[in-house]
């Protein structure tokens, strides 16, 4: 199964080479946040206030050695993957840009179509 992580493509080009990336956010959430392709345009929207440009990790649960947990932390009626402990940067599978329209709506990548 193929899930989605946003980061900053800075961020994401700076600490690709390295063999796990997230410790920051591990300290600071307990996890890394995480989405299905099929939800993620429900998560979009807390994206919008970032000015610089987004990617999207495209991130196979299968090579992921750190325990995934699918959580509905609020009550959402809809579960989210967690991962409680650093990614193994050669889960990655591929990154995409993180597409708007005009509005700055979201916009499903092509290449993730196949996935949903």
């Amino acid at each position: 199964m193929i899930i989605l992580h946003c980061i900053a493509e800075d961020q994401w080009i700076k600490v690709k080479g390295n063999s796990y990336y997230g410790k920051e956010l591990i300290d600071n959430n307990g996890f890394i946040h995480c989405s299905s392709i099929e939800n993620f345009w429900r998560v979009a929207p807390h994206f919008l206030h970032i000015k610089e440009k987004l990617v999207l990790l495209c991130i196979d649960t299968e090579k992921v050695e750190a325990e995934i947990k699918w959580e509905d932390d609020g009550n959402y009626g809809r579960t989210y993957p967690h991962i409680y402990g650093e990614l193994n940067t050669d889960s990655v599978i591929a990154n995409y840009p993180f597409n708007k329209n005009d509005k700055g709506d979201f916009l499903l990548n092509e290449e993730l179509e196949n996935y949903v």
